[in-house]
């Protein structure tokens, strides 16, 4: 947990900006880490720990003030395909949160507030086939199916003593109203985050084709988000959905773009050229942002030219 120099993540977002991190499974890629398996990065929960902590490590090294945890991809029954029993998936959803907290121990000062979010990815992301981006599982499940899928996992990510949940990535309003009802009473902040495109009449919407407003809005009437907005969405297409949610939702807007690459789900590649260009966060800042970082293909570099342009806008 945060020491006792480290105000709450909600505190700092009314005072300000936040830095958060970049994509964690590029910097382990980058390291030279196989991520082509069905849980990407949180393979390495169990295979090399030590690479996670030295990824956090490189982010919070280039001035981001929150670490997401490798556990994204991590599900019950991703682990349970990969030979794991249910025991053993719960220590590795917690050790995820551990070894981001280590991260941070080891490199952050006990004056510098640091925050370490556990990472709640979608139901579409556990099935590694990229239909977090289409929502198209949205036409099998329900809101309590979804709910019966994140429950475990959130309970297991809670116990390890995260300073937030992010529940992120999400391309249905379903998925929206699953998680922020899992929340109840769990006793954790959150943020939550779409993923978004923007039609060319200027409305924004889930990756599912659902009003993004309508999923805004059920996050605004929950007491526990503490920040509502859009990540892994190219970064030529955010202000809209950036205000959309400061105006719906009234609460700080998360941030994190993709590179502005498209992603090949046949293929597990990213194609076309990177458009992340850090100078964009003041426009970002002035349409609501407040927690501002990358996701993937953002790199500790690029979050490092964030930060420094955060800070000087915050002079």
């Amino acid at each position: 947990m945060p020491s006792d120099l480290t105000p709450d993540l909600a505190g700092a977002l009314e005072e300000g900006c936040v830095v958060l991190d970049g994509g964690l499974a590029t910097e382990l890629e980058r390291r030279g880490h196989d991520l082509s398996s069905a849980l990407w990065s949180a393979r390495l929960l169990a295979d090399d720990p030590a690479a996670v902590v030295e990824a956090h490590g490189a982010f919070l090294d280039s001035g981001a003030q929150v670490v997401t945890t490798a556990s994204y991809q991590a599900s019950f029954g991703g682990f349970a395909a990969a030979g794991l029993d249910t025991a053993g998936t719960r220590e590795l959803l917690r050790r995820s949160v551990a070894l981001a907290r280590q991260a941070v121990a080891e490199r952050v000062s006990e004056d510098r507030p640091t925050w370490v979010a556990a990472s709640v990815g979608p139901y579409g992301a556990a099935l590694a086939d990229g239909s977090e981006y289409t929502g198209a599982y949205g036409d099998m499940l329900d809101v309590r199916a979804l709910r019966r899928f994140h429950h475990d996992r959130l309970a297991a990510l809670v116990d390890a003593g995260p300073d937030v949940l992010a529940l992120e990535t999400l391309p249905a309003l379903a998925e929206v109203e699953a998680l922020v009802a899992e929340l109840d009473g769990l006793g954790v902040p959150a943020w939550v985050s779409l993923t978004t495109v923007t039609d060319a009449d200027g409305t924004v919407l889930t990756r599912r084709g659902e009003p993004a407003a309508e999923a805004f809005a059920v996050a605004r009437d929950a007491a526990d988000v503490i920040a509502v907005g859009v990540n892994c969405t190219d970064p030529d297409a955010v202000v809209p959905a950036v205000r959309l949610a400061a105006e719906v939702s009234g609460k700080p807007v998360v941030l994190y773009p993709n590179s502005g690459e498209s992603w090949d789900a046949a293929a597990r590649r990213w194609t076309g050229p990177s458009h992340f260009h850090p100078e964009a966060v003041t426009a970002w800042r002035d349409a609501g942002a407040r927690l501002i970082g990358g996701c993937c293909r953002v790199t500790p570099d690029t979050i490092g030219a964030v930060a420094g342009t955060l800070g000087a806008i915050m002079r």
